[in-house]
């Protein structure tokens, strides 16, 4: 069985780290170059850093940022936020990213997945799909969880995959911020019906949540923010259960 990752996620709005909950009321979580180094430190296996607001305030990325925070870390980043075109995903790779996360740009013209895992490797591209579970349906939501669409998440997860996506960023909008556990059911759909690796994300609280997605929801990494910004799981001690409960996970030696 193939290792289990373990993936805090930065939410960056101003400059600062933020949390909310489904995607509201955003409250101050800390500095993102000061937390990027903690979390390597801490045995993290990977890192993705979110500018949740440059799509809807129709902006770039935060580059320098990215460029900052690369220089504290030694582990897999990947960046999203307000990307539209392959000269963006060329400088956030240049200024240190291993992989970039679209998610508006590519629903909106799909054909952009094919361009950039042709010139960039499906490896380095990540499909981020915020999802809300409505009417009886999982349906896909774009701008940061602001723009209702009538595409079905299952749906639309396969096509990204069909069209070059390397890995899947799924995040449940009504498990988001909740604690109460991950969206277990789209998650295993979407992992049963596609060999890409899916990334779980929204809705952990404690350390059963953890094993819950990866026997459960065949997730192959499982994405965590506030939980680990307040420090109320800590990496060593979540993979250590982990491990305890055969979920195989990296651990620091």
């Amino acid at each position: 069985m193939l290792v289990k990752r373990i993936i805090p996620c930065l939410d960056i709005k101003n400059g600062r780290i933020v949390k909310g909950v489904n995607f509201k009321n955003l409250k101050d979580a800390g500095d993102p170059i000061i937390m990027s180094h903690w979390y390597t430190k801490q045995g993290a296996d990977e890192l993705i850093f979110l500018d949740i607001t440059a799509t809807n305030e129709k902006r770039k990325t935060l580059f320098s940022l990215v460029k900052e925070i690369s220089r504290y870390i030694n582990i897999p980043f990947t960046v999203g936020g307000g990307i539209m075109e392959e000269k963006d995903v060329e400088l956030l790779l240049n200024a240190g990213a291993d992989k970039i996360s679209i998610n508006t740009a590519a629903f909106k013209s799909p054909q952009i997945l094919e361009i950039l895992s042709k010139r960039f490797g499906s490896q380095s591209i990540v499909l981020a799909i915020d999802t809300k579970y409505e009417k009886n349906e999982w349906w896909v939501y774009l701008n940061g969880g602001r723009i209702s669409t009538r595409k079905k998440t299952l749906d639309w997860a396969k096509e990204g995959v069909n069209r070059g996506a390397g890995e899947i960023l799924l995040t449940s909008m009504n498990h988001d911020g909740m604690k109460n556990g991950f969206a277990l059911d789209i998650t295993k759909k979407i992992s049963d019906l596609l060999s890409t690796p899916i990334i779980a994300s929204g809705g952990a609280g404690k350390l059963e949540d953890f094993y819950q997605v990866f026997k459960n929801g065949n997730a192959d990494a499982a994405l965590a923010a506030s939980i680990f910004h307040y420090r109320e799981i800590e990496i060593p001690n979540l993979k250590y259960y982990l491990n305890y409960h055969n979920i195989p996970v990296r651990t620091n030696k």
